[in-house]
């Protein structure tokens, strides 16, 4: 089904585009549903609100009650589309409940109907899944943040003064703390003539866990056999973690 929906005459005669047919019809009481009613006779944009509001509490029960109204409603495509939005926007990253949910719609849509038995059913284990994921809204606070330093940035340099909050690498330039970046792959890099060997001593280096000992091994046996002249000091220096308080820190200075 997707996103597309059919438009629809209302009970009074008007064109209703935003509702699909299988969202028309009577609640579980009898009545003729309006047009954003659910079954169980709640708006829509209520349960979506509550959907959210439970996943980012954690709150199983109320996720996958809210999220099987939504799906035996006939309101399949509002339910997909904000659970895809809430795994960006309310739980932490690198998480394997983004490919989940994905492919729960999948099934939902693709192979079954949303409304049917086995749609609720993908339904509410996605709602779960989302549920019981570590919550966080990081990205979304990142994205304020950023974008509100990007403002007074603008203010300042209008007024030709010093921003009073800057974003966190400030000048990107050669020499400074990410002088690690300007490797062959860059402009500057290249003109600079940073080649394999920077690259191996700077620009690959590893987080603070560094490398496992099959892959530190392989590493040293490529720089020894390489046709760049690598000596012992090149090599501990490749294989040295960067620094957990600062990862940009040079272990030669």
């Amino acid at each position: 089904m997707g996103d597309e929906r059919q438009a629809t005459f209302g009970s009074d005669g008007t064109l209703e585009t935003d509702r699909p047919p299988e969202a028309t019809g009577e609640d579980d009481f009898g009545e003729e549903k309006d047009p954003d009613e659910t079954d169980g006779g709640f708006s829509r944009y209520v349960v979506s609100s509550l959907l959210q509001k439970a996943v980012r509490r954690s709150d199983e029960e109320i996720a996958a009650w809210a999220a099987w109204e939504l799906a035996r409603s006939g309101f399949g495509w509002n339910l997909w589309e904000r659970l895809n939005l809430y795994v960006v926007e309310d739980l932490r990253a690198g998480q394997d409940v983004a490919t989940q949910v994905a492919r729960y719609e999948e099934l939902a849509t693709e192979r079954w109907e949303p409304d049917e038995w086995r749609g609720r059913l993908c339904a509410v284990h996605a709602a779960l899944a989302c549920a019981r994921a570590q919550s966080s809204r990081e990205a979304a606070n990142a994205d304020e943040y950023f974008g509100a330093v990007a403002e007074r940035r603008a203010e300042a340099h209008e007024r030709g003064e010093e921003p009073s909050h800057d974003f966190p690498v400030s000048d990107l330039e050669p020499g400074g703390r990410f002088d690690a970046v300007f490797d062959g792959h860059t402009g500057e890099g290249s003109r600079r003539d940073r080649g394999t060997e920077f690259f191996k001593t700077h620009g690959a280096r590893v987080g603070p866990e560094g490398e496992g000992d099959l892959s530190a091994r392989w590493q040293r046996l490529a720089m020894v056999l390489s046709s760049t002249e690598f000596d012992e000091a090149d090599i501990e220096r490749a294989l040295e973690p960067t620094d957990a308080e600062d990862p940009w820190a040079d272990p030669d200075s």
